[in-house]
């Protein structure tokens, strides 16, 4: 091999690495482009389902936020992508653009994931849903709320804490209280039993008619139509 071709493939190999160089620092420090391609803010929503990452955590009541986003991916047809902060996913409904976010921070640091997608994507308070398990709600009730406190769920104390306020939306899935003294952290990071995961489709499509409602009819409608169903 020549010295003109030598210093030809150097060159190459130069403008190759540093194209790799640049692609790497555009993606990781470089300001993302908006997922939603919705301009108009009030037509935005984040659907938040809260759970723990990992295999372990998987089919435990814990993380019924992650499973219910999951049936409404394959009920719309969409699917999660890894982001920053979590795994994301998109759909739309009659002209509303909905953000779905499985936070990837763990169940009680859930809040800085909730606060970085609200602020990126600029969607308004009032369009945000969380997702979670209540154990002081019998297996498969549902309650939407506009307000309350915590309840000692550590997930949404950490959303309290990073939007400073009690004042967002939150979705609760009854997961039942059927544990002894001390047994709450076991019960909640336990498996679903028998009975309940034969009950868990039901539920899910009852969910899946919910949310859209919210999209579209507002929050105060769909109190009103599946509180307590």
């Amino acid at each position: 091999m020549n010295q003109a071709s030598s210093w030809h493939r150097a060159s190459g190999m130069l403008l190759y690495f540093y194209g790799m160089l640049l692609r790497f620092f555009k993606r990781y420090f470089g300001k993302q482009s908006d997922i939603l391609d919705e301009e108009e803010a009030m037509k935005k929503f984040l659907l938040v389902g809260l759970g723990n990452i990992g295999a372990e955590y998987a089919g435990t009541r814990h993380n019924v936020g992650f499973q219910i986003l999951d049936a409404l991916a394959e009920k719309m047809d969409f699917s999660f992508e890894t982001a920053k902060l979590g795994a994301v996913g998109t759909f739309k409904v009659k002209g509303r653009s909905v953000l779905c976010l499985k936070p990837a921070t763990f169940m009680n640091r859930s809040g800085k994931a909730v606060k970085y997608w609200m602020e990126k994507e600029k969607i308004p308070q009032e369009n945000l849903l969380i997702i979670t398990d209540d154990i002081n709600l019998p297996f498969g009730t549902l309650r939407l709320k506009t307000k309350g406190s915590d309840g000692g769920h550590n997930g949404l104390k950490d959303v309290q804490h990073f939007l400073q306020t009690t004042q967002y939306n939150r979705l609760r899935f009854g997961v039942g209280a059927d544990f002894g003294k001390g047994q709450q952290v076991d019960y909640v990071l336990g498996k679903w039993g028998d009975e309940e995961k034969q009950a868990l489709p039901e539920r899910f499509e009852r969910i899946s008619k919910l949310i859209p409602s919210f999209i579209l009819s507002g929050v105060k409608i769909t109190m009103n139509q599946f509180n307590g169903t």
